[in-house]
């Protein structure tokens, strides 16, 4: 392995330092080290990081390679400083046995530019009616510890009570997209003052939070874990407080796109805009940050959901819902989180890679940059602003709501188990 000096740079953005990475480990750290038979790195200003880890990521291989691949995937998420991504299980065919999150799995490991983990199905065929194999998936190669039907909600009590149960045998969690869908049926975007104006079916808050509170009581009951997923309102927010102050074993992921954007922006009837959970109100946002910046919210995760343009580029009614997420996450997360002065660098580490790396039981992601640890690294200039432009994405699918937006900081280099994936702001 090539041995590589980074001078200069503001660890957790505290004081600057030398990290030497050799052998695929942080070697030293201090100030002027050697640069003997070093390729030196000069990062006077910037900021070094843990490499990020997303735990919600859509892939869409097997199945859906239009939209993406793992490996147009890996390079999206490369870029955008993670260097662990858990590919979630909505895939044709799902992965709901140990045969296919194998093979996607492999598929991670081949790229070389992020470590996969693959989500497996907390049910057959996403189907909610009977547990899908959960031990033989923990018990495969890919070792999943990750369980969700996201893209639909395990709304059957004594099913996700089941999955709970047996996920304990092996430390597993699942990972709940919260949605009754008996309240969302039909559903086109946030029910608020905006869907009335615009004669929109809406989609009630109370859809996502009974189903938390339903959950949350529901983990406590079994003694197992809960993720939840995609967390958008203030209500979801205070159910998630109380379950924390309870000591239950709950946490809760955010995505850039709700700490940013909201339901006004509905008014273009502009389909990039669609997801799901829907876009919420300002005083959503406001919560959903706040929570963030106390530790309510464990994690930031992309929720990166590619589609083809044939799929987004229609009416608002039968677009596909989802967007964007792995090559502008840190830089939302800058502009709400850090730039508003909410979370520092050090926080935007714990948020953005220790807490998710915990969450998934990933081993060698989310450690302190510290002699002997792992090289996963990223490496940010927080000053830079730039303009997002969809064509220079590394995604195979072009639909990010932050098209034309401009935004701050940039991904300088990232390095996985000490070799770069990204130098220079581009692709090694």
């Amino acid at each position: 392995m090539s041995t590589y000096l980074i001078k200069d740079a503001k660890v957790l953005g505290g004081d600057a330092s030398d990290v030497l990475i050799r052998d695929g480990v942080i070697a030293e750290i201090g100030t002027d080290l050697s640069t003997d038979g070093a390729t030196v790195i000069e990062a006077a200003g910037q900021i070094l990081l843990p490499g990020l880890v997303d735990l919600h990521t859509h892939l869409r291989e097997p199945g859906r390679e239009d939209a993406e691949t793992v490996a147009t995937g890996a390079n999206a998420a490369a870029l955008g400083g993670f260097t662990a991504v858990h590919a979630m299980a909505n895939t044709d065919p799902v992965a709901d046995t140990a045969g296919t999150v194998e093979q996607v799995w492999r598929l991670g490991q081949e790229t070389g530019r992020c470590d996969v983990h693959p989500v497996g199905a907390v049910t057959v065929g996403l189907e909610g009616k009977r547990l899908a194999e959960l031990g033989a998936m923990a018990d495969s190669a890919a070792r999943v510890r990750v369980f969700s039907d996201d893209g639909k909600c395990v709304d059957d009590a004594v099913i996700m009570r089941r999955a709970l149960e047996y996920v304990k045998a092996f430390d597993g969690v699942v990972a709940q997209h919260a949605q009754e869908p008996r309240l969302t049926e039909g559903a086109q975007m946030n029910e608020g003052t905006v869907s009335g104006e615009l004669g929109l079916r809406g989609w009630p808050a109370v859809a996502e939070e009974s189903i938390i509170a339903r959950d949350v009581l529901l983990t406590a009951h079994v003694g197992s874990r809960l993720h939840v997923c995609h967390v958008s309102t203030a209500g979801s927010v205070e159910i998630l407080r109380w379950a924390k102050s309870k000591g239950w074993n709950v946490t809760a992921e955010v995505t850039p796109h709700h700490l940013l954007l909201t339901d006004e922006l509905v008014r273009s009837y502009d389909p990039v805009y669609k997801v799901n959970p829907p876009l919420r109100t300002a005083a959503d946002v406001t919560a959903l940050r706040e929570a963030l910046a106390d530790g309510t919210i464990d994690a930031v995760a992309t929720d990166h959901a590619p589609h083809p343009s044939e799929d987004k580029d229609c009416e608002w009614a039968v677009a596909a819902m989802g967007m964007l997420g792995l090559e502008t996450a840190l830089s939302i997360v800058q502009e709400t989180m850090v730039d508003t002065g909410l979370l520092d660098w050090a926080g935007v580490a714990d948020r953005m890679s220790v807490r998710p790396a915990a969450i998934g039981r990933l081993e060698g992601h989310g450690r302190p940059v510290e002699v002997g640890e792992p090289a996963n690294l990223v490496l940010v200039d927080p000053t830079p602003r730039r303009t997002v432009e969809p064509s220079e994405l590394a995604s195979r699918s072009r639909n990010t709501p932050y098209a034309g937006l401009e935004l701050p900081g940039k991904v300088v280099a990232t390095f996985l188990r000490g070799v770069p994936t990204v130098i220079d702001g581009k692709l090694a």
